[in-house]
């Protein structure tokens, strides 16, 4: 049995601390072509998940916070907010699940904070065609954080 308990959280939540991206994963599946990923995301504040889409191949995304804060949004194809939901366990909002195709991101509102991901293998790392045109690249700093400033205000 893989436990997933507090002893596992805090550690990947330190080591995520103590990365440059602010996050940590910690994978259940065993090979990258496992036909269903799993993993534990511990990540802080201030981390950048650019919006992207699971397209070609389509794939669902789960996204089951454990503990801390997190905002989930959706977008259309123009990059305009969709929808957004406060994810926050201790208000009874755990998750959600994305369809394929869909643009999302999460902005992490509180530290320590643990999401559980599953979707479905193999692991494929992102085309650029499933990186929204409409946000900025994770390496230009300014420009993110004006795009994780202006997603906030929307809270």
């Amino acid at each position: 049995m893989k436990l997933i308990d507090e002893k596992l959280l805090d550690g990947t939540t330190a080591r995520a601390k103590q990365s440059p991206r602010l996050r940590m994963n910690y994978n259940f599946h065993e090979a990258l072509d496992d036909p269903l990923n799993r993993l534990i995301n511990a990540m802080e504040p201030g981390t950048y998940l650019r919006p992207h889409r699971h397209k070609n191949p389509d794939k669902n995304e789960i996204f089951l916070l454990l503990r801390g804060k997190a905002a989930l949004f959706l977008f259309d194809d123009g990059g305009h907010v969709a929808e957004k939901v406060i994810l926050d366990p201790s208000n009874g909002t755990y998750g959600g699940e994305i369809p394929p195709g869909v643009w999302h991101t999460l902005v992490i509102l509180k530290s320590g904070s643990v999401v559980y991901e599953v979707k479905q293998g193999p692991f494929v790392p992102l085309s650029p065609e499933n990186m929204a045109p409409w946000s900025p690249a994770a390496e230009d700093a300014e420009e993110v954080k004006r795009f994780m400033d202006k997603l906030i205000s929307y809270l």
